[in-house]
């Protein structure tokens, strides 16, 4: 059993990344630059923009944190996004959620040029990816895809169960699975709350993608012997024991599970990693208009 390391994958990839806007800097060419919009403060995006801001840093991008007050009205944001579409030396625009409840979510994603949307959520986007054109595929999704070509694992031909059919991880993930291309070529069942003898469907994965967001839901009764697991699930449990008050628990039970694996990724170190720099990838696609 292989444990894959998502920590040190996304650090090698930071590497190339850095490596490479280091030569545009060089040569005089574009670099990358990402735009952040956050309303309001909700603690949880103040980390995750925090990280992101920090990653361009590390890398050599340019950084732009628009804040705005939780009292924005839609047509106000909806305007500002505009004036980032419309500004020609900002390649990529992340709009973080969740949003207030009067502002429609979908709205503002339709609204980002879609030539910008580095998140991958823009209906083009995903419709792009779905025909198998180029396309801005959503973070998470791209971080198991590299997880899975960096460890040589093959996907042609093996049986991919997805557990969760939401449209940023695993609707995305069961198209990407399944097209023709050097990690797909499986044949995918997308499975979801409504799914009968789920274990039993789970139990035939050849590789099984965990993203349900139910703590330690996957038991070792899903799992065939020498399957590969994604573990996507990201959910703070309580935990007395941690100076923090919580744990971080994947979808997985691990310690059970991971006997019966080929490979198997944690939870922490694993797919979450991963996220922060398929965003970055992204980004320097578009400074250098290698999408659209």
């Amino acid at each position: 059993m292989t444990i894959i390391d998502g920590k040190a994958v996304a650090e090698e990839i930071k590497k190339e990344i850095g490596a490479e806007v280091e030569a545009i800097k060089v040569s005089g060419g574009k670099i990358p630059h990402l735009v952040a919009i956050l309303v309001g403060n909700n603690g949880a995006s103040e980390t995750y923009v925090a990280n992101k801001v920090k990653s361009c840093e590390e890398l050599g991008f340019n950084s732009t944190l628009l804040r705005f007050d939780p009292s924005i009205s839609e047509a106000e944001l909806l305007a500002e996004v505009q004036k980032v579409n419309n500004n020609e030396d900002m390649d990529g625009l992340i709009v973080q959620l969740p949003l207030p409840d009067h502002i429609n979510p979908d709205k503002v994603m339709e609204t980002i040029d879609p030539k910008k949307d580095v998140d991958g959520f823009h209906p083009i986007n995903i419709g792009r990816m779905a025909k198998g054109l180029p396309a801005y595929i959503s973070a998470t999704p791209q971080g198991v895809l590299d997880l899975l070509e960096r460890y040589n694992i093959e996907t042609s031909g093996k049986h991919c169960v997805v557990v969760g059919r939401s449209q940023i991880v695993g609707l995305p993930m069961s198209i990407l699975m399944q097209r023709n291309h050097k990690v797909g070529n499986c044949t995918v069942t997308l499975t979801h709350s409504k799914t009968k003898n789920l274990a039993e469907v789970c139990a035939s994965a050849d590789i099984l993608i965990a993203a349900l967001g139910r703590p330690e839901f996957i038991t070792a009764d899903f799992i065939k012997e020498g399957a590969v697991v994604i573990d996507v699930g990201l959910t703070r449990v309580e935990d007395a024991t941690k100076k923090s008050g919580f744990a971080l628990k994947g979808d997985v039970k691990f310690d059970e599970v991971a006997p019966k694996c080929s490979f198997i990724t944690p939870v922490p170190k694993g797919v979450g990693p991963m996220t922060i720099v398929s965003l970055m990838k992204n980004t320097l696609l578009s400074a250098k208009g290698l999408i659209y």
